[in-house]
């Protein structure tokens, strides 16, 4: 757990990653000056289901809290709102998505991408794996972005193959998030970068459309891996979000 320390602690924004993912996706956010809350990143631990990810969070969650989710961290969020909606202030989904993996031929076709990449960290090692897997994942024109890459390569990298088995199997055996959104009580930010490939924007309009009052952001010349893409806007938009 990583904690911002230059803000006060009498409200907290709990910072929870993405497949793989950790405090270095957050930094951008964990270094930017007056953001007015304390934010902590949550570690999964070697949870393999999205229930048990969000029973990790809620362990070390103060009595009230937000929550930021991105990617498979928003999925997560979904189920800290459904296990204990009356704990959260609010809540930020980023470049995530809301439905179960759906059944036939596509649910198959996403498992089968899935196990791929299983297959290329468990025999070539997961920095291998990360190096395939972010082709598709940030914006096209930083792929040449040497100094992103690596950074995203190396936080895949901290992490082991098993670890990457418990989270591919957390998210082919998540829940559909529709309920929870639809129910929601909160404030609702929804964000997502322009040119996400994974979890594009219509997907997010999706979600905006079940959660009553939510908004949505989307950042321009970003791809999945917004935070760390175009920190400035992103942050702005966080800013902007938790001081209403």
């Amino acid at each position: 757990m990583t904690n911002n320390t230059s803000v006060p602690a009498d409200r907290t924004l709990l910072l929870l990653p993405g497949l793989m993912c950790d405090h270095a996706f957050w930094q951008p956010l964990l270094d930017a000056p007056a953001l007015g809350v304390s934010c902590l990143v949550v570690d999964y631990g070697d949870a393999d289901t999205l229930t048990a990810m969000a029973q990790a969070v809620l362990a070390v969650a103060p009595p009230v809290f937000s929550l930021a989710g991105h990617s498979m961290g928003g999925r997560v969020a979904l189920e800290v709102v459904r296990l204990a909606p009356e704990r959260i202030e609010r809540l930020i989904l980023m470049d995530t998505g809301h439905l179960a993996r759906v059944p036939g031929e596509k649910g198959e076709t996403e498992k089968a991408g899935r196990m791929a990449l299983l297959a290329i960290a468990e025999k070539d090692g997961v920095r291998a794996m990360a190096a395939e897997w972010v082709k598709g994942m940030v914006h096209p024109d930083r792929l040449g972005d040497a100094e992103l890459i690596e950074a995203i390569v190396t936080m895949f990298e901290r992490k082991t193959a098993a670890r990457f088995a418990r989270q591919q199997n957390a998210l082919l055996s998540r829940p559909d998030g529709s309920p929870v959104l639809v129910g929601l009580k909160v404030p609702c930010m929804v964000l997502c970068g322009r040119q996400d490939a994974w979890a594009n924007v219509e997907q997010h309009q999706a979600i905006q459309a079940l959660a009553p009052h939510a908004s949505l952001v989307v950042i321009e010349d970003a791809g999945h891996m917004v935070l760390m893409e175009k920190p400035e806007p992103t942050i702005q938009a966080i800013k902007e979000f938790m001081s209403k």
